[in-house]
């Protein structure tokens, strides 16, 4: 059985091919009566006819489809950016591909080299800069860019979408201070991009007057997270009572390397993350961390890049954060005589 075309909606409905294009592409009014209207539509449903898509977007020099490119695929957090960016896409008749990192956790390569003709926007986060330029991000000749969690000051892209990271990093080490850890560990993701450069600078302006901090750094594997704070733990000097860690799988392995040296957290260690993942209570003990609302993220890198294929400026606050206190984080062991 061959699929049905506007040619037999025409027919069966006693139209032209003209006026079912008209109906169904919304442009019917002013040019063709409502009872029209009506028939083509309840013909092509009988039929059960479907527009070539791939045709009217030839027509259009529009593919509406948007490419959301993420550091990974198997990061939770991420999976949920593409949840809410394709709900706001399927809302607006557009599409999403997604395109991980061929690294895991690394800046995304160029996707593929015709990407001008395959899509109307890119979303982005942690993007390399050779991934930027090819695609079209510089020189307002390519596509239109919409970067997440990225440096707002940064030129190449159209717009931005951002969390409130800096507020985050102030809630947990407020909330440290209030417990009264005194010498806190940052255990820093090995990445070098803006997001963890902002987290750093903002736990070091609050702590830096009150505590003592100190800095380990890991990739954001839980292996690594696990090396990084049995070496810290273990250096010479007075131990920290507090970890403050950039990704919830570096507080799992931090938290692994605390039973293992014997310690028990919280009541020896706390230990904070962020992200607020599934693994965040799948822990023992759940962990206090930061919330970071990622479909919210996604859903506002998809509004940008439509305002933006509008032509209408994009402008939003950060996307708020809230520490979300458990477990892991209690006052710190008394000091010994």
């Amino acid at each position: 059985m061959t699929r049905p075309t506007s040619r037999d909606v025409a027919g069966a409905a006693g139209v032209s091919q003209a006026t079912v294009s008209l109906v169904l592409g919304g442009k019917w009014r002013g040019r063709v009566s409502e009872r029209t209207a009506a028939l083509v539509r309840e013909t092509a449903d009988t039929l059960g006819y479907r527009p070539n898509l791939a045709a009217r977007n030839l027509r259009l020099g529009s593919t509406r489809t948007a490419l959301l490119v993420v550091p990974a695929l198997t990061n939770e957090f991420f999976a949920r950016v593409y949840t809410g960016a394709a709900r706001i896409a399927s809302d607006h008749g557009f599409g999403v591909v997604l395109y991980p990192s061929p690294d895991g956790t690394g800046p995304a390569r160029d996707p593929f080299p015709s990407a001008r003709a395959a899509l109307d926007g890119v979303i982005a986060s942690s993007m390399a800069a050779a991934a930027l330029d090819a695609i079209g991000g510089n020189g307002g000749n390519g596509l239109p860019l919409v970067m997440l969690d990225s440096d707002p000051t940064a030129g190449q892209a159209a717009a931005h979408v951002n969390l409130a990271m800096a507020d985050g990093m102030r809630q947990a080490a407020e909330h440290l201070l209030g417990l009264g850890h005194r010498r806190i560990l940052h255990l820093a993701a090995d990445i070098d991009t803006w997001t963890f450069h902002i987290r750093a600078e903002a736990l070091a302006a609050v702590l830096g007057p009150h505590a003592e901090l100190r800095t380990a750094r890991a990739a954001l594997t839980v292996a690594d997270a696990l090396t990084a704070t049995e070496a810290a733990l273990t250096a010479h000097g007075p131990r920290p009572t507090a970890i403050v860690c950039d990704d919830d799988i570096l507080a799992a392995g931090a938290c692994k390397a605390a039973r293992r040296l014997g310690l028990r957290v919280p009541e020896d260690l706390s230990v904070t993350g962020v992200d607020d993942l599934a693994l965040a209570t799948a822990v023992e003990p759940e962990l206090t961390t930061v919330h970071l609302p990622a479909e919210r993220v996604g859903e506002q890198g998809m509004a940008a890049l439509l305002a933006v294929l509008e032509g209408t400026p994009w402008t939003a606050p950060d996307i708020p954060v809230e520490l979300v206190v458990r477990a892991s984080t209690a006052p710190p062991p008394p000091t010994r005589p």
